[in-house]
């Protein structure tokens, strides 16, 4: 039967994966042999299992040790016999997408050169499936500019034109992935048609196959960043935004999947896949083999398992297009706009009103529009790094309707539909800078209110989204917040007992925003008293090998922290990027707040963090002699127990310096100072510095062992374990004087 032989090929492919080098010749020769006499299997199923053998072999360095490869499956496709040729351009697609660059080079002799002529002579096949393989072919192509499609450009663009009104939907998908692609690559080439063009990527984005539309809305995403966006795109706006703003619904899959249907989930206990960080992969990296593919169970655990709703589809490219489209037009978008979101937003049908809300957070400034149409971010990394200045989107119009609009989002905070209410939060968060630009009493004090209801919400969603843009408002609104904070952490330490597990990550980042926003105001003792409790109990229930110990560790590593007191630097090192939203989470943040409010809680961190670093070094060191015997360790647990210590030594400032007496943390440093981890090495000039500044009488007597691998680590390959080393050396030239 066709599983058992499927599932046979595909544990002999994962033999190929581990074992290839050491198959005797004999064997490694039948199985080449067999894989092309049976590549026109009447299976579809099987000739996909041979098409995945064969460029694992091929993946092994075999493509050069197997000449006769390339020419015999270019051969098999003139066969008469449409399964060969099927089984052929199959396993060739597999081939093109794993060994493109090594297709274009000298090593083979340039096979490309015949194979790029060969495959455009397909485009005009009969079968809609060999049409749509050779165009996923030729598109592998693209972004390299591999010479021998660059000489075939004009012939390429010309056949894609030929099958824009393909009747096959897989065939349409692959012209609008090759039109996105030439785009960015070779726009001289589309400039003469782009008015045609941008016609039909407006049908296409349109497309009843919802992969068509999505693959044709990349586009807008791409012309966005194109210099000529403006001159060729603005006539097309009339059309163009009311079908993005479509796009941005939620479809009756999207609802299915999210649960839209289910308001009160706050206590069912989140499973794995809940609490696993999401990401969305970039589009022209990750073309995935999109065409029928046996589902190996090894494969399976290698894919990004997430929920399907983090993955990109039309909803978040509407948004995110919408959103970069709001930066390169501004107010010139609002006209077409305006007229749509009036209609939208007071609109009976939830779904609708829930897609207007959407539009108006995505036209505001900064941000990332695709955390909001349902989780993950679209910014590919962007989000991670250091904070990018917000861009202004349509804000500047906008400002004159806030004063009506901020009520009514602020209202629909209460709407019935979880859905409704996670996204008000999140546009909210959007226009959170005006907000704060205004009279307390007018906006910020009821958006809090009502925030801070949401983040008892009984919904997951409405709990995660409302912490987040809690969060933001906390950033923007600073001491504002002071005459509330009682109200706040009363809030914030009920959340503690009701929340499941990823939500209390978020809510750990709230209450380091918090602690940055307000910073010593915290330090009272009716706050203290609120706050440090629930979060030292939370620190005790965890074991050392619990990784949820990190959002309790962590120090933000994502952006540079705000140095506190006088003579610090302007720029304060920045730790390493971590997975998570770039916001300080709670106990260094909140030493540092406290300042000496925190000495009660400070010993047991102290030790625990110093016990984190000793028992990794530790394991290193045996898993050294013996990694045979022993399981590399875990160096974030090292990693994040730096961080926190520097967050002590900063926030305690001279009361540290008795816990440092009492432990061996000099000594650890001088071993994490030499880690072969950059990232460790980096935490650890970190906390030399901030030593440094506060008790440097402990410092004084290593600098003589310190300096030399300062000096050797001043290396800008490693850019921010260079700055942290030029950092700490600063900070003993001013103690040393």
């Amino acid at each position: 039967d066709e599983p058992t032989r499927s599932l046979s090929g595909l544990i002999l492919k994962n033999n190929v994966k581990a074992h290839y080098q050491s198959f005797p010749q004999p064997v490694a020769e039948f199985i080449k042999q067999e894989c092309l006499n049976n590549i026109g299997d009447a299976s579809s199923l099987i000739r996909a299992t041979i098409g995945i053998l064969i460029t694992t072999i091929a993946s092994k360095g075999e493509l050069q040790m197997w000449p006769e490869l390339l020419p015999q499956l270019c051969n098999l496709l003139n066969s008469e016999d449409y399964n060969t040729c099927e089984g052929a351009f199959g396993a060739l697609q597999k081939i093109c997408e794993d060994s493109s660059e090594l297709l274009d080079s000298d090593a083979l002799n340039r096979p490309l050169n015949i194979m790029i002529p060969k495959f455009l002579q397909f485009f005009k096949h009969c079968s809609p499936k060999i049409r749509s393989h050779a165009i996923a072919c030729v598109n592998q192509f693209i972004m390299d500019r591999a010479q021998a499609l660059m000489e075939n450009i004009d012939t390429f663009i010309e056949h894609l034109f030929a099958l824009a009104v393909d009747e096959d939907p897989e065939v349409r998908k692959n012209v609008c992935r090759a039109l996105v692609m030439l785009l960015e690559v070779r726009i001289d080439r589309l400039i003469p048609h782009m008015h045609s063009i941008i016609q039909y990527m407006l049908q296409r984005t349109q497309d009843s196959d919802e992969n068509v539309a999505l693959e044709a809305c990349e586009f807008w995403l791409t012309l966005a960043e194109q210099p000529i966006c403006k001159e060729v795109l603005t006539s097309h706006l009339v059309q163009l935004i009311p079908i993005l703003v479509n796009g941005m619904k939620y479809s009756e899959i999207d609802i299915i999947l999210l649960k839209g249907d289910v308001e009160e989930d706050e206590a069912i206990p989140d499973s794995e896949q809940d609490i696993k960080p999401r990401f969305h992969k970039s589009r022209t990296v990750t073309l995935q083999h999109e065409e029928e593919r046996p589902q190996d169970p090894e494969d399976a655990e290698d894919e990004d398992d997430d929920d399907t709703l983090s993955d990109w589809n039309l909803r978040k490219c509407s948004a995110a297009a919408l959103d970069i489209l709001a930066n390169v037009f501004r107010d010139e978008l609002l006209p077409h706009l305006l007229p749509l979101l009036k209609e939208l937003l007071f609109h009976p049908e939830w779904v609708i009103k829930e897609s207007g809300i959407l539009v108006l957070g995505a036209i505001a400034e900064g941000g990332c529009p695709e955390e909001a149409a349902g989780g993950g971010c679209c910014c590919a990394g962007g989000c991670l790094s250091l904070p990018v200045p917000p861009s202004p989107g349509c804000m500047q119009g906008m400002v004159q309707y806030l004063p009506e609009l901020i009520p009514h989002l602020i209202q629909c905070l209460s709407d019935k539909k979880a859905l409704v209410r996670s996204i008000a939060c999140w546009t909210l968060s959007r226009y959170a800078h005006w907000v704060v630009s205004q009279p307390p009493d007018m906006y910020l004090k009821p958006l809090m209110t009502e925030l801070l209801k949401r983040i008892l919400d009984s919904n997951k969603r409405v709990q995660e989204a409302a912490c987040s843009a809690f969060a933001t408002l906390e950033e923007e609104a600073c001491t504002e917040l002071v005459p509330y904070l009682s109200f706040i952490l009363d809030t914030l330490v009920f959340a503690f007992g009701k929340y499941q597990h990823k939500n209390l990550l978020i809510l750990y980042d709230a209450i380091g925003t918090l602690a940055d926003s307000v910073g010593h105001h915290l330090n009272q003792p009716e706050y203290i008293q609120k706050l440090m409790p629930p979060l030292i109990q939370k620190w005790n229930e965890l074991k050392d090998e619990d990784k949820d110990l990190f959002p309790l560790l962590e120090v933000s590593r994502g952006m540079p922290r705000r140095a506190v007191g006088g003579g610090a630097p302007a720029l304060r090192p920045p730790l390493t990027p971590v997975l998570s939203p770039p916001r300080p989470p709670p106990l260094s943040s909140v030493a540092t707040a406290l300042q000496s409010g925190f000495l009660p809680y400070c010993e047991p961190v102290y030790q625990r963090c110093v016990t984190l670093v000793q028992k990794t070094l530790a394991q290193a060191m045996m898993y050294n002699q013996h990694p045979e015997q022993y399981e590399a360790p875990d160096k974030d647990f090292m990693i994040v127990a730096l961080d926190l210590l520097s967050g002590l030594a900063e926030g305690l400032g001279c009361h540290v310096e008795q816990l440092v007496a009492r432990s061996n943390i000099m000594t650890l440093l001088f071993q994490c100072m030499q880690d072969t981890m950059p990232e460790v090495r980096q935490s650890s000039f970190a906390l030399l510095g901030d030593l440094t500044k506060a008790c440097f009488v402990h410092v004084k007597p290593c600098i003589a062992e310190f300096m030399p691998i300062l000096g050797t680590n001043l290396n800008p390959e490693f850019i921010s374990v260079c700055n942290n080393a030029t950092w700490a050396i600063g900070e003993i030239c001013m103690q040393m004087g």
